[in-house]
C-alpha cells in the first residue's frame, strides 16, 4: 500500500472540511483534503450562507469576488399559516455589512474555497478519494486508509480532522457514538421552474405538511416537510396528493408540478437526523461539522455551525502545528469546549422550541406555531430570531496576519 506523510489530513470536502483545510494552509501548514466525489455537483445540498459566514469571507478580503457568484438574498423569513402571515426573522435588523442570508449553490461555494486554497502551497485537494478507516496505534489515531481509482493508499498525519458528514465513517472507525435526539421532521426536495419576478412566502403550512420555497433565480427549490418517518405514507398516497398540497398553497406552482415532477425520481428524500457526539475527539482525531453534530435543516444553520467549527479549529490548532508539534488531546478538548455551547443551543431550539413549526400528523393542519405567535405579538423578537439563525452564539472571526510560509496574500492566523 502506497503511504504518504503530511501534517494534517481533512476527511471530507464540504464546507467544514474545505474551510478548515484552507485556513490551516493559509498559516503555512501542510494539509491534504480528501473528497470522495469527483466534483461538488451533488444536488439538494445545504446552500445557505449566513451573515456570520459572509463576515468571515469579508474578513478574508474575498467578499466582492464571492458575491459575484450566482446567488439570491433573503432579508426576511416569512411564515404563512391559516391564522395569518408573520415576519418570523428580519435580518435587516441585525446590522453589519451583510444583513441577509445568501442562497448560493454549494458547489459554487466549494469551488470558490478550492480556488482560494490552491493559492497556498500547503493546500492539497485529492478528489475521488474515500477515507475508509483510521490508521490506529493502540488508542492513538495516526492517519487514514484511502480508496482511490489508482488503488489503496495510506496517509499518515499529526492530526486527522473528520468532516465527513452525518454518516461519518471516521467517527464510526474511532468508536465514537453520538447521542441522538428525535427529529420532528423529514424533507422531500424537488424543483419547480420560476417565472420572471415571481415571489413566494418562504414558509407555508398546510394539512400535515409544511412547504418551503427557496428562490434559485430561474427555479424554486422546494422543501416539502413531513412528519418524521412519514415518507411511506406520502408515497402511498401518490404524487397526486403531493401536487394537490402544493396547488393548495399556490395554483401556479401546482400546475407546474404536473409537467415538472413526473415521477418519484424527481423527488429526493432527506431523512433528518439530529445528533451530537459526547466526545468529539480521540488522540490524533477531531470531528467537526456534521461529523460531530448533525443538525436539522431548520434555518439552514448546519452549514453556518460547520464553518464556525472550522474557523475555531484553525485558530486553536494552527499555532500548535506551526510550533512543530502534534496537537494533544487537551488541544482538541479546547475546540470542543469552544464550539459545544452554540451547537447545544441550536439543537435545543430545533428539537423543542421550534418543534411545533413542523407537522406531526397528516390529518391535521399545521396552525401558527408558538414561536411564530410570539413573534407576531412582539414584533421586535424577529430581530433576535434573525440573529440566532444568522449569527448565533460564539461566532468566529479571522485574526491578524502572522509570519508564516504561505503564498499570495501571505499567511495568516485566525482569532476570535
Amino acid at each position: 500500500m502506497h503511504t504518504e506523510y503530511t501534517r494534517v489530513v481533512v476527511v471530507g470536502g464540504g464546507p467544514a472540511g474545505m474551510m478548515a483545510g484552507l485556513l490551516l494552509a493559509r498559516q503555512g501548514i501542510e494539509v491534504i483534503v480528501l473528497e470522495k466525489h469527483g466534483d461538488f455537483l451533488q444536488d439538494f445540498r445545504g446552500d445557505t450562507v449566513h451573515p456570520s459566514t459572509l463576515r468571515i469571507i469579508e474578513e478574508l478580503g474575498w467578499i466582492e469576488e464571492f458575491l459575484a457568484l450566482p446567488h439570491s438574498k433573503v432579508r426576511t423569513i416569512g411564515v404563512q399559516t391559516p391564522a395569518g402571515y408573520t415576519d418570523f426573522a428580519d435580518f435587516s435588523k441585525i446590522g453589519g455589512k451583510h444583513p441577509y442570508i445568501a442562497f448560493m449553490p454549494q458547489w459554487h461555494v466549494l469551488d470558490f474555497l478550492t480556488r482560494k486554497g490552491s493559492q497556498y502551497p500547503g493546500f492539497h485537494l485529492i478528489r475521488n478519494a474515500e477515507a475508509t478507516e483510521l490508521v490506529q496505534d493502540a488508542d492513538e489515531v495516526r492517519g487514514v486508509r484511502v480508496s482511490t481509482p489508482d488503488g489503496p493508499m495510506e496517509l499518515r498525519a499529526d492530526i486527522v480532522i473528520a468532516a465527513d458528514g452525518r454518516h461519518s465513517a471516521m467517527r464510526e472507525s474511532a468508536g465514537l457514538k453520538p447521542s441522538v435526539s428525535k427529529s420532528p421532521m423529514d424533507v422531500l426536495w424537488f424543483r419547480l421552474s420560476r417565472l420572471p419576478d415571481e415571489r413566494q412566502t418562504f414558509l407555508h403550512t398546510g394539512q400535515g405538511f409544511v412547504l418551503i420555497t427557496i428562490d434559485r433565480g430561474d427555479y424554486w427549490q422546494m422543501a416539502y416537510v413531513i412528519p418524521q418517518g412519514g415518507y411511506a405514507t406520502v408515497k402511498k398516497q401518490g404524487l397526486e396528493r403531493l401536487r394537490a398540497d402544493v396547488g393548495a398553497i399556490d395554483a401556479g406552482l401546482g400546475s407546474r408540478m404536473l409537467e415538472e415532477v413526473e415521477s418519484w425520481d424527481d423527488v429526493k428524500l432527506l431523512t433528518v437526523r439530529v445528533d451530537r457526539l459526547r466526545t468529539w475527539h480521540r488522540p490524533g482525531l477531531l470531528c467537526i461539522g456534521d461529523a460531530a453534530h448533525a443538525m436539522s435543516p431548520a434555518g439552514g444553520v448546519g452549514i453556518n455551525l460547520a464553518v464556525q467549527d472550522a474557523v475555531a479549529t484553525a485558530r486553536m490548532l494552527g499555532p500548535v502545528l506551526r510550533a512543530g508539534r502534534a496537537p494533544e488531546e487537551r488541544d482538541l478538548k479546547k475546540v470542543q469546549r469552544r464550539r459545544e455551547l452554540p451547537v447545544r443551543a441550536v439543537q435545543l431550539a430545533q428539537v423543542n422550541m421550534l418543534a411545533d413549526l413542523y407537522p406531526k400528523d397528516r390529518r391535521k393542519t399545521v396552525e401558527r406555531p408558538f414561536a411564530a405567535r410570539m413573534v407576531r405579538r412582539f414584533s421586535f423578537l424577529n430581530k433576535w430570531t434573525a440573529w440566532f439563525v444568522g449569527v448565533g452564539l460564539r461566532s468566529e472571526h479571522i485574526g491578524p496576519v502572522v509570519a508564516g510560509g504561505g503564498s499570495g496574500a501571505g499567511t495568516s492566523g485566525v482569532g476570535s
